[in-house]
């Protein structure tokens, strides 16, 4: 066994569920942060805690990712560590740009692709892949979306008769415990993603046998990095969802919050590993819809771009890490994959310090007339 590859698979596991927790956490908060019922920094927090909870609650969506996507009999630790860096590359990529893209889809792409480029197509469970990831996220974000828009037309109908300052006052109260509810129901299912990763690197490094449960230092160690990661806050993300989508309202936010809720949990007793960007989403689109709002749909349909090349884009890059994994070979090809990850992660983070987005500006204006370019720039 290479006890010094498994180490790092684990240590980029982590950094891929680093990610994620900054990527996703516009899904549980970018609508208490777009309507003032949580200060950024305030809602970060309160997120990333509950996304560590969240971890402990079920490992259903972990067995998923672990026994149902791909076949353990081709998975080796390189095929692992080159899925993750699809993972991280494509996460990271879409980070910059603002676009709420799927960590989870960029995952099993990355991890998809490698097993393609390892052992072919047979290597992949194409029944569990198209069950359990890709039938889901055709119709998570409409039920999602459905249930927002059911919701926000009740509860405008049913409080018409309240003056706005109550209402608008009540529902951001409401809110906090609707977004706390995401934000803990996303640790139920996007930190089991990683642990499904580690458990199957423990496996293809002999130190665990097919079958076993996570370790619960696995658990923890997921957990704490996706809430260290929620708690940076991805703010580029958060200001698309809050600002982007529609101009939302509290009793909006609300509405979508709850049914994004509803939908993870539900998909986490299953054991699905949901899209929750699919399902946020959706619902504050649905929210949108629910109000009679004006949708901005241009900006719907970029995202709606991301996610159907999410997968076969994060796929491509695993594929290519692995190949050049095997091109080079030994610890020499795994130091190379590693230092252009490291390199491509720096080169990120340098691209959007230009025009940095934080907690100071994550609410500013929309401006519905930008051009593609100048969304870039400001998301």
């Amino acid at each position: 066994m290479d006890t010094g590859l498994l180490v790092v698979v684990v240590i980029t596991a982590l950094a891929f569920d680093f990610t994620n927790g900054f990527h996703d956490t516009g899904n549980a908060m970018a609508t208490s942060i777009a309507t003032g019922a949580l200060r950024p920094r305030t809602a970060v927090a309160l997120s990333g805690v509950l996304n560590l909870v969240g971890a402990f609650l079920s490992l259903s969506v972990a067995a998923t990712i672990a026994t149902g996507i791909v076949d353990q009999d081709v998975v080796t630790l390189p095929v692992v560590f080159a899925g993750l860096v699809g993972g991280i590359v494509w996460n990271l990529l879409t980070w910059y740009l603002g676009i709420p893209s799927s960590s989870s889809h960029a995952l099993i792409g990355g991890l998809v692709g490698s097993v393609i480029a390892a052992a072919g197509m047979s290597g992949v469970e194409w029944d569990g892949l198209l069950s359990k990831v890709i039938v889901p996220a055709l119709f998570a974000p409409v039920i999602a979306g459905l249930v927002a828009s059911l919701g926000t037309w009740l509860v405008y109908r049913l409080t018409r008769d309240v003056p706005e300052g109550n209402r608008t006052r009540d529902f951001r109260w409401g809110q906090i415990g609707s977004a706390s509810l995401v934000s803990l129901a996303h640790g139920t299912n996007d930190a089991q993603k990683t642990m499904g990763i580690i458990l199957l690197a423990l496996v293809a490094g002999g130190e665990l046998d097919k079958g076993a449960s996570v370790p619960i230092w696995v658990v923890f160690a997921c957990g704490l990095a996706i809430a260290l990661g929620t708690y940076l806050g991805g703010w580029r993300v958060i200001r698309t969802l809050g600002k982007g989508l529609v101009d939302i309202e509290p009793p909006q936010g609300m509405a979508a919050e709850t049914s994004s809720a509803a939908v993870i949990l539900l998909s986490s007793h299953f054991g699905y590993p949901l899209s929750t960007t699919h399902v946020a989403s959706g619902s504050i689109l649905g929210s949108g819809v629910g109000r009679g709002d004006q949708v901005r749909w241009k900006v719907a349909g970029r995202l709606v771009s991301a996610w159907v090349v999410t997968l076969p884009a994060a796929a491509l890059v695993g594929g290519l890490a692995f190949a050049l994994l095997h091109w080079i070979g030994g610890g020499l090809g795994e130091g190379v994959v590693l230092a252009l990850l490291v390199v491509a992660a720096a080169g990120f983070w340098w691209a959007a310090r230009k025009a940095p987005v934080g907690h100071h500006n994550v609410n500013d204006d929309w401006e519905p007339a930008e051009s593609p370019a100048t969304v870039v720039r400001a998301v």
